[in-house]
């Protein structure tokens, strides 16, 4: 009935012939029992006044609850997935009266949310009569869920990570390329990090591939929990992550969430019953300051990603114009490198480790040293990471061992030598006959042999690593666990591992002086347990008398630190045996200043409307000391200009010449790279308007103001890198 009822509005009542009406109906009754497709009508308000029972019952509802409801309310799109056949919603082309065609919607009552979601495809038709009066629609509808379910997973294939579920490669391309055409417009800012994972292809070799794959998804799990709604994460392939954050340009909170990244990253993953330890790296590069395009921003983050893996790993770095490329550096170095141990370049210097009661030297620790004939001296931080990641650790570290021994051959025998070994040098085939052909032919006692390892040597095969420190213990020679208490350190290495020493790091001697901090209790605890356990303890890393005191109350008894003695080469170890006792008395400052640095640097600095060149010769995040002006009165407002949109407000609390001591009203946060940087920036569209005198403006901009300009208040004086 309800059919015929429909066809009477569809032929506008005429019944000149019933046969072939009859012949009609009976068809379309039919059609609906198929059900192929079905058919719906609507009002000229556009509320359904029509629907086939069939597709009620497709969607799991009565027909009495659809019925009578307006469309416009009644069927919904995805939105998360828009209707691509229909450029406008489907209430607006309701109401418009337009014609719909495949337009895919789900019912919009809430109990039709209970079980599997049914996707209609619904057209429909404007009726209208010859006098151009709208009836309403009549349409028609089909089930679609399988192929839009398929349609949908295959959307998901094209833009997750079938692995971990995040984002893949293409998917934040084009996220990314959409965000910044938004906030190009507002003017509003972005930061991009990039990061990978550092070990992670030992993993691979030495635990398999399904526990990599284990490891990955575990590591998505971690970067969600840290990044939360704060931002959009995707794997870009490999152990390649980018993390996109909207609205944020604050370095201060970058530098500590990518920290925080850093070190829940490097917690221990339980993988098969065994622990896989990994670290990660991270590049950070923020729009409009370090690029306004796709492609500018990922090369700057690459690049500060390159750096901060360059930089010794386990840090993040922020992306700064003087950043090289940095792959290409990378291998420069190590094709140098490589040239330096064949010409026997490198050289092994010792730093004393100090018996305080006494200020008796027991031990050194070799540190490897390069001087490049263009580069200078090369920091092992930088070199050592580019050999880790190469073949070239193994023979690096078993020169170190050879020339340690033959040189700690030489000294008196209660001092001892440590030498640092690499967690891929460790378990490395042959090792422990390295060791023990470099004891034989300096004839060093094994007990004067110190090997001091990290925690990565317990990653992998742990039945191997466990045969290795059995072997070197029938040696004789001492072990050492270094850089303890740092990243997630177990207690069970200390029991399963015949370990002599434990080190503790320098970051907590640096913060051992600051009320704030645990880090002076976190020290007890060590030697605490150090000392429960049989073992020493060199507390590393002491550069002033009041960290000395505090570790010395703490219970210290070794210490290392430059508060004794830097590292020195061997020709100068030697000279200071030779004249006597080999004793160092204490020297350095009373107190320590962990955020102060030494430097020349020329800098801007801005009065009223006028720039002043200048350099800065002492920087901490709270104040500097600056050179080039003369006759700035105390309590003087400046603003310096550091460069790169760095921009520091500050005032004049000492002048003395042309030298000036400023306090900063906000303080410095850290650049991930041992510098200090502001955090925040004069964006590129602020430079673009500014009349500010400011350096890296652009070249439309005014240099300073010329009408109406006021004479200059201060003397600017030259200032060399001298003095």
């Amino acid at each position: 009935m309800a059919v015929r009822n429909l066809w009477k509005g569809l032929s506008g009542g005429a019944g000149d012939n019933l046969t072939s009406d009859g012949l009609r109906l009976s068809v379309l009754e039919d059609f609906e029992q198929t059900g192929l497709a079905w058919i719906w009508a609507s009002d000229a308000d556009g509320v359904l006044s029509y629907l086939s029972p069939g597709a009620a019952e497709a969607m799991g509802l009565p027909l009495a609850n659809l019925l009578g409801r307006p469309l416009a309310t009644l069927f919904e799109t995805d939105p998360e997935h828009p209707d691509t056949h229909s450029a406008r919603p489907l209430g607006f082309q309701i109401s418009a009266h337009n014609r719909i065609v495949d337009v895919t919607v789900r019912c919009a009552l809430p109990e039709a949310r209970t079980g599997r979601p049914v996707w209609l495809s619904l057209s429909g038709q404007p009726k209208v009569d010859l006098t151009g009066r709208f009836h309403g629609y009549r349409g028609s509808a089909k089930d679609i869920s399988v192929e839009y379910q398929r349609q949908i997973e295959d959307s998901r294939l094209a833009e997750y990570d079938s692995l971990t579920g995040l984002y893949n490669r293409h998917r934040m391309h084009r996220r990314l390329e959409s965000v910044l055409a938004a906030f190009k417009a507002a003017k509003r800012n972005c930061a991009l990090m990039m990061l990978d994972l550092d070990r992670f292809k030992q993993v691979n070799d030495t635990m398999g591939h399904p526990a990599g794959d284990d490891l990955l998804r575990q590591v998505a799990e971690r970067l969600r929990n840290i990044i939360g709604d704060r931002g959009e994460i995707g794997r870009l392939g490999g152990d390649e992550f980018q993390v996109i954050i909207p609205d944020v340009d604050d370095r201060g909170k970058l530098g500590e969430l990518a920290d925080k990244i850093i070190q829940i990253v490097s917690q221990p993953y339980p993988i098969d019953g065994k622990r896989a330890i990994i670290g990660t790296s991270v590049g950070i590069a923020i729009a409009p300051y370090d690029g306004q395009e796709v492609e500018e921003l990922v090369r700057a983050s690459d690049l500060a990603l390159y750096s901060a893996k360059n930089g010794g790993r386990g840090q993040f770095r922020f992306y700064s114009s003087d950043l090289k490329d940095e792959e290409e550096e990378r291998q420069l170095l190590l094709d140098d490198l490589r040239e330096a141990l064949e010409s026997e370049q490198l050289e092994l210097h010792y730093q004393p480790v100090v018996r305080i009661h006494d200020n008796h030297v027991v031990g050194m620790e070799a540190l490897m040293r390069w001087e490049h004939e263009e580069r200078g001296w090369v920091s092992p931080g930088m070199f050592i990471p580019v050999a880790e990641d190469s073949s070239l650790i193994g023979p690096l570290g078993d020169w170190a061992l050879n020339r340690a021994c033959a040189d700690a051959a030489a000294w008196p025998d209660t001092v001892r030598v440590a030498v640092n070994v690499s967690a891929r040098q460790f378990t490395t085939a042959g090792f422990v006959d390295v060791v023990a052909d470099a004891l034989q032919a300096s004839g060093l006692d094994p007990d004067r042999l110190e090997l001091e390892l990290t925690e990565s040597v317990f990653m992998g095969d742990s039945e191997a690593t466990e045969e290795t420190f059995r072997a070197l213990k029938k040696i004789g020679v001492r072990l050492a666990l270094d850089d303890f208490g740092t990243g997630y350190s177990s207690l069970s290495y200390l029991r399963s591992a015949p370990f002599d020493k434990l080190k503790v790091d320098k970051s907590f001697v640096d913060s051992c002086t600051q009320k704030d901090q645990n880090s002076a209790k976190i020290i007890t605890a060590i030697i605490g347990l150090s000392k429960a356990l049989g073992m020493e303890t060199t507390v590393e890393g002491v550069e002033a008398f009041d960290q000395l005191e505090v570790v010395r109350s703490r219970g210290a008894e070794l210490v290392q630190g430059w508060i004794f003695a830097k590292a020195m080469p061997q020709h100068q170890v030697l000279q200071n045996i030779r004249s006597g006792e080999f004793k160092i008395e204490p020297s350095g400052p009373d107190k320590h200043r962990p955020d102060r640095r030494s430097m020349f640097r020329r800098i801007g600095i801005i009065h009223g409307d006028h720039r002043y060149d200048a350099v800065i010769r002492d920087l901490s995040k709270t104040g500097a000391f600056v050179e080039g002006l003369v006759g700035v009165p105390l309590d003087t407002a400046l603003v310096l200009d550091l460069g790169g949109g760095q921009l520091v407000v500050c005032k004049v609390l000492r002048s003395e010449g042309a030298q000036l001591g400023v306090e900063f009203e906000t303080p410095l946060v850290s650049d991930g790279a041992g510098g200090l940087c502001t955090r925040h920036r004069v964006s590129p569209y602020a430079l673009a308007a500014a009349s500010l005198p400011v350096a890296g403006a652009p070249s439309h901009a005014p240099a300073a103001l010329s009408a109406g300009a006021s004479a200059p208040q201060f003397m600017q004086v030259q200032v060399g890198s001298g003095g």
